[in-house]
């Protein structure tokens, strides 16, 4: 009997994820035999949950809320992306050890600048918030040569401490919401806000005609943020372009060829 490489995406909770579904696709379309699961993971269980998947001929996991950082700390090799986010959402299995990474941030410039045509080299960013989900994506948006990025967060404090760690990088400053008083042409929502359907505190003077907003949360109906940007502006994104596109590089990281993204929109987001 064959038996297949398996992979899941774990989390608490982990029942919306739509992660097998494209990772199903992606398989069928590269001819590629795995198994693919939802484990929904105690909060005290994860290590538990990872070391049971690989015993049951596991190769690897994606990594959702609330586990990222701790999936960090579980592993025995970190990508040099993994540890400029401090958080791992990739994790591979091989001769027993546990190897981190995070897709989060070249998935979402793959989204903004290939699927959206919508450049990052030059433009002003403003980044909100200052977590594990603004932290993952850093590095990856700097990368790409903004002509500066503003961390805004409602805890200054918080913001300021994410931003001096990428002092190196010139172009980072950090504001509170309450500071923030100028158009941008990129603002990502990076708060956990839209999972409660809530707004952060922004001004719509962020926002211009030319803005491209983006949330990093997906859903099937606007999410507040980009319903209070669409006021300004007509070029919004939810997260599930940067969702396939990161799904894509875990895909890539764990067999080796990299999926045609543009089909599973076709069939999930037609």
């Amino acid at each position: 009997m064959l038996i297949m490489d398996r992979y899941a995406v774990i989390g608490h909770p982990v029942s919306h994820s739509k992660s097998p579904e494209i990772h199903a696709l992606f398989a069928k379309q590269t001819m590629q035999t795995i198994e693919y699961d939802r484990l929904f993971a105690p909060l005290d269980g994860f290590e538990a949950t990872v070391a049971q998947l690989m015993a049951e001929n596991g190769k690897g996991a994606n990594i959702t809320v609330p586990f990222k950082e701790e999936a960090f700390q579980l592993s025995y090799v970190l990508t040099e992306r993994a540890k400029a986010a401090g958080a791992v959402n990739t994790l591979s299995f091989k001769q027993n050890k546990i190897m981190g990474d995070n897709t989060d941030g070249v998935g979402l410039m793959r989204d903004i600048i290939q699927n959206m045509q919508t450049p990052v080299l030059g433009s002003r960013v403003l980044l909100l918030g200052a977590g594990g989900a603004a932290r993952g994506v850093l590095q990856p948006l700097l990368e790409q040569r903004p002509e500066k990025v503003v961390i805004a967060n409602r805890s200054f404090g918080k913001a300021i401490e994410l931003a001096n760690e990428f002092s190196a990088q010139q172009r980072v400053s950090a504001v509170s919401f309450a500071e923030l008083n100028e158009a941008f042409d990129i603002v990502i929502n990076a708060t956990s806000a839209g999972l409660t359907n809530e707004m952060p505190a922004i001004p719509l003077a962020v926002f211009n005609v030319h803005t491209f907003a983006l949330d990093m949360v997906y859903a099937d109906e606007l999410t507040p943020f980009l319903r209070f940007a669409a006021q300004k502006t007509a070029k919004l994104r939810d997260g599930f372009g940067m969702l396939v596109e990161q799904a894509a590089e875990s895909f890539f990281v764990w067999r080796g060829i990299f999926p045609d993204t543009q089909q599973v929109f076709a069939v999930l987001r037609p």
